[in-house]
């Protein structure tokens, strides 16, 4: 895109917008898309996250891709798309906010697909952040929300967890240099650890031995360092900062909510089980997943209550 304003007034020039498309558009009598469906990543990941519901897009299926046209782009702030890591501009980047991920979201598939309004939005983890904020601040864009393993606010032990990567990170005195260090390189690792503990449910954890384990962490830990420590400062700030709690009721579109039993970020009783109370026109699936906060892995479980939501919509 050619610029983007942030909410704090800072504008970038030039704006790389990673996505891609997958499915059938559909167009109004205007010879506008009016079957898009949205698919937005968790945390610092990429449009390759729609992966996660290709098994429900063949015919019958919930997401049939006959049906629908998916389109998935890289967050602002993730590496593929405008970010610290992509720009060079590292600890330069202006701040950003859940809402200026919308609206980086919403410009775009305005300028490059002439969309004004989709059929619907799949959120899962900071996506579910991303679906909720905009269907308070757009009311009318889209007809359904998708929410998965997600909240109305990072509180709690989350909020704890979300203070603890950022201690850790600035906490290393070569962060303020804006270029990576070994010392910088060794502090993302050990960010990016402290988050290992919130992904497979307490069950699948114990399930390994303490060997298979220390392996699996050093793994973790290994991958990681692929990460830009920018971009995870950035974001980890933005969703530490994301609280829509007392705008719920802004809320018009239908809103399916998707929860895991044994997720450990959010679990349904604090998260889910709350929010569907809130929000007048919601549904709620809680999952039995021993895959915990990665339960989207295995959407194939819930597939005919997906479709049942979905047929609501099959003649918008």
């Amino acid at each position: 895109m050619e610029s983007f304003e942030f909410q704090n007034g800072n504008i970038l020039d030039d704006v790389k917008v990673e996505y891609m498309t997958y499915g059938t558009p559909k167009y109004d009598e205007n010879g506008l898309i009016d079957n898009a469906i949205v698919y937005c990543h968790g945390s610092l990941g990429s449009f390759s996250g729609i992966n996660k519901i290709l098994p429900l897009t063949f015919e019958d299926c919930p997401f049939d891709k006959d049906k629908y046209f998916f389109i998935s782009m890289t967050a602002l702030g993730s590496s593929g798309s405008c970010s610290p890591s992509s720009t060079g501009l590292k600890n330069k980047f202006p701040k950003y906010s859940i809402l200026d991920v919308v609206n980086f979201q919403k410009q775009f598939l305005k300028e490059k697909f002439n969309i004004l309004h989709v059929l619907g939005l799949i959120g899962n983890s900071m996506g579910g952040f991303v679906g909720l904020t905009q269907a308070i601040e757009y009311p009318d864009f889209q007809d359904f929300i998708i929410c998965g393993v997600s909240s109305f606010k990072v509180a709690g032990h989350d909020y704890i967890l979300s203070k603890f990567v950022d201690e850790i990170i600035t906490s290393d005195p070569d962060y303020a240099k804006g270029e990576a260090t070994y010392s910088l390189i060794r502090t993302l690792r050990m960010a990016c650890l402290a988050e290992f503990n919130f992904g497979l449910s307490k069950e699948a954890l114990r399930a390994k031995s303490n060997d298979e384990l220390a392996m699996d962490f050093e793994e973790f830990g290994n991958e990681m360092i692929e990460t830009d420590i920018y971009d995870l400062k950035y974001c980890n700030e933005a969703s530490m900062n994301y609280d829509v709690e007392a705008d719920l009721d802004k809320i018009n579109s239908k809103v399916l909510i998707i929860a895991c039993k044994q997720d450990p970020h959010f679990p349904p009783e604090l998260d889910a089980i709350p929010m569907s109370k809130m929000i007048k026109d919601s549904e709620l699936i809680v999952m039995d997943s021993e895959l915990g906060h990665l339960c989207f892995n295995e959407l194939e479980n819930i597939s005919y209550e997906l479709k049942d939501f979905l047929s609501d919509f099959d003649d918008c």
